[in-house]
């Protein structure tokens, strides 16, 4: 059933209003989307190595897509970055709280969750459940306005922006290669991040920055990722500031994640004193974790992910506090097809937006969609302007990486 016959179905006559995320219903009755079901697919047999110690294989399961499904023959797709196996824990969690609710009111019942779960969740794998269950949520909403999901945020600034791909830092040889083919894939802005980097010496690290600049030149911007998340981080705000000097010659963009997630003194300290902009946020979840990085302005970019922090509702709430703030907002995406194209409907509705993250190459994002994502010839991604998401799932290819979903019924 196409959108507009669906939306007509189920309400008579409805006007969507462009900037607030509801619908004025003029149908006399009121409007029922129920929640009917959740499918939990865990990706597996090509997952990219997130630069962990231990590395990741291909068969592991690092992302899992969710589908909710509703009464009105709407589904919505969202994404976790999180394990299949914890998602259905949360979800069964969940369950009884989502059956029967509202599949159009993503903000009501996302907090909903967010409010019944303070126990057992609060963070963590429940509230990377909510987070592709809200994303999931607006997509639908999205589907039943006819409406991208930007406008029902609050409209849109914007339909293009520039991704930066997302890599892993290498042997300097290994790492002019990789970068010469993310060049050559179109992108015009490359985050390098993690192993080795930050990991031997001082004389190390500058020469892989040296590398990469000379090997992508000075019209293709860069930035530098530590990874100071991974466990048992060693460095403190000494080597950061060190570090941030000696990135500023080389013109990087910022400097992200230089300590550990929680050092947040030490972020304030160094936000103050570095030469690049400093970033950090992937790892935060909900608003309220948020807050005190943004009040004592820690960092100078927050960078929340939508599959974990809680969904597009809470980002929506991020992303204000941070205007408010005069803290540039940039997504974080280690990500799929589904949480690249949510934060594509981001980037179109914050009023200040320069980059999104672009995992490459990634088959969960380059493989999953009916009509892939294209680069165009400025370096720039064209937001999807469809409704909901923007983007379809090719059923046949997401069997290709989930055999077997784990449903809710």
């Amino acid at each position: 059933m196409e959108a507009c016959e669906a939306w007509r179905f189920l309400v008579g006559r409805a006007m969507c209003v462009r900037d607030q995320a509801f619908c004025l219903i003029d149908s006399g009755g009121s409007l029922e989307v129920k929640i009917t079901g959740v499918d939990v697919c865990p990706l597996t047999g090509a997952t990219v190595d997130g630069g962990w110690p231990q590395g990741h294989e291909p068969q592991e399961n690092l992302h899992t897509l969710v589908i909710v499904h509703t009464d009105s023959g709407l589904s919505g797709f969202g994404s976790c970055f999180t394990s299949g196996r914890l998602i259905a824990g949360a979800v069964e969690l969940l369950w009884p709280l989502l059956k029967g609710r509202p599949g159009n009111e993503p903000e009501r019942v996302s907090e909903t969750l967010h409010q019944s779960t303070f126990w057992q969740g609060r963070g963590g794998s429940v509230t990377h459940a909510i987070s592709g269950i809200d994303i999931a949520l607006w997509d639908i909403m999205g589907k039943a306005c006819g409406q991208p999901v930007s406008r029902l945020l609050g409209g849109n600034y914007r339909d293009r922006i520039k991704p930066y791909g997302s890599i892993l830092f290498d042997e300097p040889e290994a790492l002019a290669r990789t970068l010469t083919s993310v060049v050559e894939r179109g992108f015009r802005a490359i985050k390098m991040g993690w192993r080795p980097f930050g990991r031997r010496d001082r004389a190390f690290d500058e020469l892989l920055i040296k590398t990469a600049r000379a090997t992508v030149g000075d019209e293709v911007e860069l930035m530098v990722d530590a990874g100071g998340s991974e466990q048992f981080w060693p460095h403190g705000t000494n080597w950061a500031r060190n570090t941030a000097e000696m990135l500023a010659d080389y013109n990087i963009v910022w400097f992200e994640e230089a300590l550990p997630p929680d050092d947040l003194d030490g972020f304030v300290e160094l936000t103050r004193v570095s030469p690049v902009p400093i970033s950090s946020g992937e790892v935060l979840t909900r608003r309220q974790a948020f807050q005190p990085w943004l009040q004592r302005h820690a960092v100078d970019i927050i960078q929340p992910d939508v599959t974990k922090n809680g969904g597009l509702s809470e980002f929506r709430r991020i992303a204000w506090m941070a205007q408010d703030h005069n803290v540039q907002v940039v997504p974080h995406g280690w990500n799929t097809a589904i949480g690249l194209a949510a934060d594509l409907q981001i980037s179109a509705f914050l009023p200040v937006a320069r980059y999104v993250e672009y995992l490459t190459p990634c088959a969960y994002i380059d493989e999953l969609t009916t009509e892939p994502f294209r680069i165009d010839g400025e370096g720039l991604l064209t937001i999807p302007q469809g409704p909901g998401l923007g983007v379809e799932i090719d059923s046949g290819k997401l069997k290709r990486f989930c055999p077997e979903r784990i449903e809710f019924r």
